[in-house]
């Protein structure tokens, strides 16, 4: 059967114990590793990098807006490849396009997809923008 002792008696123990610990160790060398922080978040503290560009370019410039409905449950979904640029580059525009559309959408893997059948309001939109469009698909 255990010993009970109360919280204040513990305490004095540990701190007791952690003294003659420290005395008759010897003072810890200074390490590259003093600095590191430690957190239950998880993985080292990054440095900040620059954001990567996403998407591909076409040798033409010209983005391709296709339609699809293959492997989405019979869901239409507009595509818009050849876009370059930074997560919230692409994501900005994709916001604008939702908005003019009226409906959702996503950038996955720099591709910008919206989740509705307006190929031409699409077009119109980007060539507004400044951007060489072409329809691709069927």
């Amino acid at each position: 059967m255990s010993k009970k002792i109360s919280l204040a008696d513990w305490q004095q123990q540990l701190a007791g114990a952690a003294a003659t610990e420290h005395s008759m160790a010897n003072p810890p060398a200074k390490t590259a590793q003093a600095d590191l922080v430690y957190s239950t978040a998880g993985g080292r503290i990054k440095a900040e990098q620059s954001e990567a560009l996403q998407g591909e370019r076409y040798a033409d410039g010209a983005l391709r807006i296709k339609r699809e409905t293959k492997g989405r449950g019979g869901k239409t979904v507009l595509t818009i490849t050849g876009l370059t640029g930074t997560t919230a580059e692409l994501t900005t525009l994709c916001t604008e396009l939702k908005k003019k559309c009226a409906c959702g959408g996503a950038v996955k893997d720099g591709v910008i997809e919206i989740q509705a059948d307006k190929r031409e309001f699409v077009a119109e939109l980007l060539q507004q923008k400044g951007y060489k469009v072409k329809q691709a698909g069927g």
